[in-house]
């Protein structure tokens, strides 16, 4: 078992002919991703790294009614349009790269995805993967090892940063999720460290947070109460000057709350093993195993 996508998973590509989209879907193709087709309006028809082009997500599921998962490289203005259809079409996981979608537009895409069967990772995330079977996404697949460890990050380059640091100590990982750093997003760190410790393969969680926003706290108090497996947390922006917008725009450190060690305080009292530094996750998660 695991989260969210497998070797089973059939993946298409909105966006797939541009620049972002080709690149990174020759990676995945490589890595074994299974991906069967691709979108992108006005060039449908044509045939695109070995794979059929289509117009809308529509067509290619009219072909291809098997499609479960899409990734999306689409330009900031167009890309709730490409979430909107691929929620439509009840693709039931969405991976949505694009940083720089207007807030306005992700709280439309938030309320459509209330009624819908359909989970969103992002946007502004690295993606999803499940090392050894499948990348949904743009991380660097080869400092991937396949194992037992859950990894959630809002920070892309955290997410390789902890991986890396497991993997380094010989612990691989079950399936890694980068749900993005924008304000407004799909899957929160909650959603993610509930899926965790519903899985089989899952035997310990690294969660790794910023500055700003509520969600690694309401995550935390989650765990307090229902937790089953060890989790290991790190919380970015440390040094943050107080009430100071950083890179991502989620960062925007509003309460008392928001703050990296108000944050790293509560996941304490909750049970979570905090690191203060990303160097440290994977001896501390091996030190917990042991």
């Amino acid at each position: 078992m695991s989260v969210l996508i497998n070797e089973k998973s059939k993946v298409l590509v909105q966006g797939f002919t541009g620049g972002e989209g080709t690149f990174h879907s020759k990676e995945m193709i490589d890595y074994g991703t299974n991906i069967v087709a691709g979108v992108t309006p006005g060039k449908g028809g044509l045939i695109h790294l070995d794979r059929p082009v289509f117009n809308t997500v529509s067509d290619a599921l009219d072909k291809f009614n098997d499609i479960d998962v899409s990734i999306i490289f689409v330009p900031p203005r167009f890309a709730a349009s490409a979430i909107k259809e691929a929620v439509d079409s009840s693709i039931k996981v969405i991976v949505c790269i694009t940083e720089g979608i207007p807030t306005k537009d992700m709280i439309h895409v938030k309320s459509i995805l209330k009624d819908s069967n359909s989970t969103l990772i992002g946007p502004n995330c690295p993606g999803v993967i499940t090392p050894g079977e499948i990348k949904v996404g743009i991380m660097p697949g080869f400092i991937h090892k396949k194992g037992n460890i859950g990894v959630v990050s809002r920070s892309g380059t955290l997410t390789y940063e902890a991986v890396d640091q497991l993997t380094k100590v010989g612990l691989g990982q079950s399936t890694c999720i980068g749900i993005g750093g924008d304000p407004v997003i799909g899957t929160t760190t909650c959603d993610a460290v509930k899926m965790f410790m519903k899985d089989n393969s899952t035997d310990a969680i690294v969660l790794i947070g910023e500055i700003g926003g509520q969600m690694e706290n309401e995550a935390a108090y989650w765990i307090k109460e229902n937790g089953t497996k060890p989790v290991v947390g790190f919380i970015a922006g440390q040094t943050a000057p107080k009430g100071r917008k950083m890179g991502h725009a989620g960062a925007i450190v509003g309460g008392k709350d928001d703050t990296a060690f108000a944050k790293m305080k509560i996941m304490k009292e909750c049970g979570i093993h905090v690191v203060k530094s990303p160097a440290d996750i994977g001896e501390k998660m091996k030190q917990i195993l042991d």
